[in-house]
């Protein structure tokens, strides 16, 4: 028998599996929280001890972080011990070894020495940008470099993450065809880089994995050289790093990876949860399968929750997250309400100033916490947000500030320079189509005005213009007069000023997909409902944003925390606030198309991973129930929210956390019971009392009272109205559809977990 007396007593009967498995393939499923880190610490220092030799074992990162977190784990792991230790490398690291080796070889011509900086990069995809892309997008592109070159750059690098043509994987991101000259740009990137004799950080992998794949000699020098290969995060792999693992694993090398298919949430970056799912067990012969599933994070409540939505998903593999007895437990809040910020306000006041230093508040787009973050301001909150998002400083706001100043007279009191800032942001607030030039030019010529600029407007030439532009800066005159002296609200005068200048069609035209515009339009709405929230007319809005924008600029670092779901993978703190549980956010505008299950399957994952961030209490922010004859659309509930059972959650979860250990007897719940909720007590060693749900609605309860619905072919979907005769649904694969009440019992069920109206 090996000896394992040196393993910690701590360690959970799954741990122990996984750290004394035997020489296989293994794919490890591990949960949130679940201590993957030191478990593999300690199988590495179980290998060892069976006179593994350290030098045919590779330990995979997928960031340097990563790698000096799990070097110091090791280290202390094997504190003592005497053990050689292995090398651990990122995935680059290995590939960039690859790639000298491949150029001593001959297979791969001489680089610089010199990488590509992202600064150099930058700079290539500007001027790329600027030569390639259509004239009608010249003017915005020269307004908006930052976003056109960081657009051009993760092109390239989405590229570089796969197998497929560059005209392809533009095809799949759904960007509009006006920015179809990206495929040019790739290649007119690549001409550049090779002739320079340079390679980039993506390179590293990409050109050693290409070489590798196009030519079978290098197939045999690269691979059959380890025994062990261990990967970390396997659930963000895309296709070019699980080739570069498949060729240097061979025939020979025994390979484990780990990761949650349910926390794969950065597709974006090609990472596909089917490379731990299926591609790794298809490719690496019968693998081992094994689980973390117990959570040392978060409490009971959470766990259900958490299984709860994900339970939903079908592309996944089926492991129950289940709440370690060491855990405190975990408060959870599902509040109802019309306001988010409004919510979060009062939330984050009830705490104390130490304990929103260790809260987060995480969005799913940033523009979510425009009125968020302008209401923790005007209360003297403090708050961290990252770097070039705040609200105050985003070019809408900028924007309708400037439009304010016209409006209330105070342009008289600038300087000219300032009074030129306004004129450029008013005339690209929509843009007004001219071309630079002739812009800069109109911009300078109402600068040397301090009142009437829509008289300077009208007395143009119109003729001498392009038509649109004529038509554009007419609306834009017109609008600007109909406003001078507006005495009424704040936000009825960013409502016409929208509608008069087709504002929300013109931040569309120029976006560079669906997402990116609703997001842009999303921070003008949510800046108009925070002051309208004000009750204030336009001179005391301007004031009052004045003294906001002092109180912004002022350095922060402490205050509760304002960040998206996708930048806090890997973290976690004791409060967790996620507003925006509504059709708008989550999920985000699901549009119709072909993979609409998918869409809301990666939604859900990403949900699922904000919410099990937290550790002592989670706050979740939706709207009121609505039991009228249909939801207010966008503004509705989200669909997540009756996946998550959280009644029932709250009722198992509490009973679980205060039951005495000994105990023996049934938890009574008055609840109906879901196959999940019975997993997770049978696991627990509690036996249930409760009404399963029914497989069919009872006569005195009719179908469309209930909030979630199964239909024999549409599957399972939500009650958004009904009147006398019949009702509708929206069903979880992305349509809405009306029915007959009188045929209802025909081909609806109700699926567990349901709830009443």
């Amino acid at each position: 028998m090996p000896d394992t007396d040196f393993l910690p007593d701590h360690l959970t009967d799954e741990q122990r599996a996984i750290i004394t498995a035997g020489y296989e393939h293994s794919v490890i499923t591990a949960v949130a929280g679940s201590g993957k880190t030191s478990t593999l610490a300690w199988r590495i220092r179980y290998l060892l001890t069976q006179g593994h030799d350290p030098d045919r074992m590779l330990v995979l990162m997928f960031n340097r972080s990563a790698k000096v977190d799990f070097e110091r784990k090791l280290a202390s792991v094997c504190d003592q011990s005497g053990l050689a230790l292995p090398e651990i490398r990122t995935y680059h690291a290995m590939g960039l070894r690859l790639y000298k080796r491949f150029v001593r070889e001959g297979y791969l011509p001489g680089f610089s020495e010199k990488i590509l900086t992202e600064q150099e990069i930058s700079y290539q995809a500007w001027l790329l940008t600027r030569r390639l892309a259509p004239e009608d997008l010249a003017d915005e592109i020269r307004r908006n470099k930052k976003e056109f070159v960081e657009t051009a750059t993760g092109f390239i690098d989405l590229v570089k993450t796969g197998l497929s043509p560059a005209q392809m994987v533009f095809e799949q991101l759904d960007y509009s065809e006006k920015y179809s000259y990206l495929v040019d740009l790739f290649h007119s990137f690549e001409q550049w880089r090779k002739s320079q004799s340079r390679i980039s950080y993506a390179d590293m992998l990409y050109e050693p994995v290409m070489a590798i794949h196009q030519n079978p000699p290098l197939q045999q020098l690269v691979g059959n050289k380890m025994d062990l290969i261990l990967v970390d995060e396997y659930q963000d792999t895309n296709e070019i790093q699980h080739l570069l693992l498949r060729y240097v694993a061979g025939d020979r090398a025994r390979v484990t990876v780990v990761g949650d298919p349910d926390q794969t949430i950065y597709e974006f970056r090609g990472a596909k949860p089917e490379f731990i799912l299926r591609r790794f067990s298809d490719e690496f012969e019968s693998p081992l399968e094994q689980t973390l599933s117990y959570t040392f994070r978060y409490g009971h409540r959470v766990a259900l929750l958490a299984n709860h939505l994900i339970h939903h998903n079908t592309g996944r593999k089926d492991v129950l997250c289940h709440s370690h007895p060491t855990t405190p437990a975990t408060g959870i809040h599902l509040h109802r309400a019309d306001s988010d910020g409004d919510q979060v306000l009062r939330l984050v006041q009830e705490q104390d100033a130490e304990t929103n230093s260790q809260s987060a508040i995480l969005f799913r787009v940033w523009s979510q916490s425009v009125p968020i973050e302008l209401k923790l301001l005007a209360r003297g909150i403090p708050y961290r947000i990252d770097a070039g998002k705040g609200a105050l400083f985003s070019r809408e706001v900028q924007a309708i500030t400037a439009l304010l100043v016209i409006v209330t007279g105070e342009l008289e009191h600038l300087p000219d320079m300032d009074r030129l800032e306004i004129a450029r942001l008013l005339l690209r607030f929509p843009h007004v189509g001219l071309k630079e030039p002739e812009l800069e030019n109109l911009a300078q010529f109402l600068a040397g005005f301090d009142r009437q600029w829509h008289e300077r407007l009208l007395a143009m030439d119109f003729d001498a213009l392009a038509p649109m532009a004529a038509r554009k800066l007419r609306k834009l005159a017109d609008v600007l007069g109909q406003l001078r002296g507006y005495r009424g609200p704040v936000a009825g005068l960013i409502s016409v000023y929208a509608e008069h200048t087709d504002l929300y069609e013109g931040l569309r035209s120029l976006a560079l997909t669906h997402d990116s515009a609703e997001e842009r339009i999303d921070t003008v709405q949510g800046f108009r409902d925070y002051l309208k929230s004000l009750n204030v007319d336009a001179p005391g809005a301007l004031a009052h944003l004045r003294t906001l924008k002092q109180q912004a600029g002022e350095h922060r670092d402490h205050g509760i925390l304002l960040s998206t779901i996708h930048r806090t993978k890997g973290l976690e703190w004791p409060v967790v606030i996620i507003p925006g549980l509504q059709e708008k956010y989550l999920p985000y505008s699901p549009r119709p198309s072909e993979n609409t299950q998918t869409i809301l399957e990666s939604e859900r994952r990403l949900l699922y991973v904000g919410m099990t961030r937290v550790r002592d209490t989670l706050h979740l922010i939706t709207r009121p129930e609505s039991r009228h004859s249909h939801l207010d659309g966008e503004d509705g509930p989200s669909r997540f929210v009756p996946e998550l059972c959280f009644d029932l959650c709250q009722s198992l979860g509490d009973a679980l956390a205060t039951r005495p250990v000994d105990s023996e007897a049934p938890l009574t719940l008055n609840q109906n019971l879901t196959s999940v909720s019975l997993r997770y007590a049978e696991r627990e060693g509690v036996t249930l009392d409760g009404t399963k749900t029914a497989t069919a609605p009872s006569a005195g309860d009719p179908v469309w009272l209930n909030e979630r619905v199964q239909h024999a072919i549409f599957g399972a979907g939500q009650v958004v109205g009904e009147d006398q005769t019949s009702f509708e649904v929206r069903f979880d694969k992305g349509d809405t559809l009306n029915f007959s009440k009188k045929s209802a019992h025909l081909y609806f069920s109700l699926p567990e977990g349901s709830n009443h109206r």
